[in-house]
């Protein structure tokens, strides 16, 4: 069992790979090598063979950590951060947890207790995904490796799926797989006795000042600067992301500095003016003096690649774009780099989306709503959509009747209410079975009683956080993309101290009018140039995929069959055809329309992959692995 779960993810630890076997808890580990080639094999046990990690990710702070332990009497074997967790855990048990900087996933056996103990970092970096039966407890880095223990079937969650098609990925801990969870970022949960006990040690929030601290700047230099001066290390050379924005060119800039080597930095891009930014990409690494590399990926490209790129995502997806985080990773891995820094984050924190803009312009212009002066906000966040009168006065129109400034999710009804599209095509049996659920509902009542007392841009921020960065662009852009070519990205925005100095500053200091981001454009003056830190947002244009004529994949046609549409039954044959016929035309490749046809598609593939045909894969062997643990040899390999 635990060599076929290995197997299943060995694209996640290409290196090496090991096994713990117990009587009643058996790990296995698949091995990313970064830090301590030679000791950091895992699983790994402490001297005494009682307690037992599993652990994906890295410790950031490791080796402040290691020093704390090595003054309270703790002898270390190796360089390795995961022997910091097991020490840490020895001393300090789960509250080890808010030590740590880090981005981590990782299980721990205590023997003495009989306590298994699993965790995952405060934003969700890291996945970590489980199932439990009356007998039995299953958890994995990829949902995959659950299918593959052989323990637990694949079947369809019409929540989980109808909240992919809602928020854009399903809300943890709910996944589409029925019977699986994710465990929620900032969760520990302790497993005793066939029991689950969750506990949160990290809550997202947001205590607004009314001013900004004198030394703000400052302030913000020095975690920045220690934020990527921790990520830099490892025993292998890190690359970075650099898509030519200021959120990546911050990063990139930052890397450059701390890399004892020339950085590598690498891009993806597409043949669409409106969002190429190579020109901008290639002055930047000249700038800082990085080897530069781009991949480029097309329609077509992006068509064929959608199913490889969904076993690896294991949802359904609304947009493509994982697809170019995918061959980004791929063009990285092949440059001989697996580790990366990436900008992922800032937007979150700095409010630097044209959501956060666009909700405090709709409040503004709902509290007079003749004003024609108020009005042409909007436009200017959307100057895209003026050229066409008829469009443009469609979407003002759409923007201010989006729900009322007193719904706790007013930030985030545009993009809600712009889900039917996909969800207009559901079967009538797949609507049928959904009446009694009311999503969004049910995401109201949840909210936390802070919420309610931050401000309209704190509470859209949270949203934003919990509803689309951590489970969607985390996972399917970050995780599941990466790793899929054994990549481990990391987050300088996203250290917990970073969060933590961002959500207390006045919600001016981050966007103050339409200007986004303004602090981080203020503290940007150190180490970009103006054209950089100035640069604007380029408008985001989904290039339809060449799902249809010349050259397009055979898949597509085979899971768009009367058979294959009912066989899953999500989705209504007659809608969809008619969908199809438009798209065929040429009539609709419009953002929403493309936006249906993908979730379609990539529900199709999804579940012929997972609940129709999962391929249980080889075992790993016991005679290839680094390592293997069991209770009468805890130290064998």
């Amino acid at each position: 069992m635990l060599g076929r779960m290995a197997a299943s993810i060995r694209h996640r630890g290409p290196d090496a790979y090991g096994f713990y076997m117990g009587q009643r808890v058996g790990f296995a580990h698949v091995r990313l090598s970064v830090v301590d080639h030679a000791g950091g094999a895992q699983p790994m046990a402490n001297e005494g063979g009682q307690i037992v990690i599993t652990y994906n990710g890295e410790i950031f702070n490791h080796p402040e950590l290691r020093r704390e332990l090595e003054e309270k009497g703790h002898v270390f074997r190796t360089r390795s951060d995961t022997e910091v967790l097991v020490h840490g855990y020895e001393e300090w048990g789960v509250s080890l947890l808010k030590r740590l900087n880090g981005e981590f996933a990782f299980a721990i056996y205590d023997r003495a207790t009989e306590t298994v103990f699993v965790a995952r970092d405060r934003f969700g970096v890291r996945p970590l995904f489980y199932a439990q039966s009356r007998d039995t407890f299953c958890f994995g880095s990829e949902i995959k490796a659950i299918l593959a223990s052989g323990e637990v079937d694949a079947s369809l969650d019409r929540r989980g799926l109808d909240e992919i098609f809602t928020f854009t990925a399903a809300l943890p801990p709910r996944t589409p797989f029925a019977g699986i969870a994710s465990l929620e970022p900032g969760t520990y949960g302790l497993l005793k006795d066939g029991a689950l006990w969750l506990h949160r040690y990290y809550e997202l929030d947001y205590p607004e000042a009314e001013a900004e601290p004198l030394d703000v700047i400052e302030q913000l230099d020095e975690i920045m600067l220690r934020s990527v001066g921790m990520r830099m290390r490892a025993d292998v050379s890190v690359g970075a992301y650099m898509s030519g924005g200021l959120d990546s060119s911050i990063t990139a800039s930052l890397a450059a500095s701390a890399s004892p080597d020339t950085l590598r930095t690498f891009s993806a891009s597409d043949d669409d003016p409106a969002s190429d930014l190579r020109v901008c990409q290639r002055e930047l690494a000249a700038e800082i003096g990085s080897m530069h590399v781009t991949a480029a990926i097309g329609p077509a490209t992006i068509a064929r690649s959608l199913p490889e790129v969904l076993w690896h995502t294991e949802m359904p997806l609304l947009r493509t774009s994982a697809v170019q985080m995918y061959h980004l990773a791929k063009l990285t891995r092949a440059s001989g780099i697996k580790v990366v820094v990436a900008g992922d984050g800032a937007d979150e924190l700095f409010l630097g989306h044209d959501l956060f803009k666009e909700a405090s312009v709709r409040r503004f212009c709902l509290r007079n709503t003749d004003s024609p002066g108020r009005q042409r906000l909007l436009d200017r966040l959307n100057p895209h959509l003026v050229a066409d009168g008829d469009s443009g006065e469609s979407w003002r129109h759409f923007l201010l009747g989006a729900g009322a400034p007193r719904d706790p999710l007013f930030s985030h009804l545009p993009r809600i209410l712009l889900a039917p599209r996909v969800r207009e095509l559901y079967a009538q049996e797949f609507k049928t079975g959904l009446d009694e659920i009311d999503v969004l509902g049910e995401f109201r009542g949840s909210l936390p009683i802070r919420y309610f007392g931050w401000s309209p841009l704190n509470q859209a921020a949270y949203l934003e956080m919990t509803t689309f960065f951590s489970p969607y662009v985390l996972s399917s852009h970050g995780d599941r993309t990466a790793m899929a070519h054994g990549v481990e990205a990391r987050f300088p925005f996203l250290d917990h101290h970073l969060f933590d100095f961002a959500a207390a500053l006045p919600t001016g200091s981050r966007l103050r009018g339409l200007r986004d981001k303004e602090i981080l454009r203020r503290w940007a003056s150190r180490i970009l140039g103006p054209g950089v830190r100035h640069r604007r947002r380029k408008s985001y244009t989904l290039d339809a995929p060449r799902f249809f004529g010349p050259g397009a994949p055979q898949w597509v046609a085979d899971h768009l069959t009367p058979d294959a549409l009912n066989r899953v039954g999500v989705f209504s044959e007659s809608a969809v055809n008619g969908l199809v016929r438009r798209y065929r035309a040429g009539a609709d490749t419009a953002f929403l329309d493309t936006q249906a046809l993908v979730g379609v598609l990539s529900t199709q593939v999804w579940h012929h992959q997972f609940i129709e045909s999962f391929a249980t894969p080889t075992p790993l062997s016991l005679a290839g692995a680094s390592v293997v643990l069991t209770e009468t040899a805890p130290v064998l390999t």
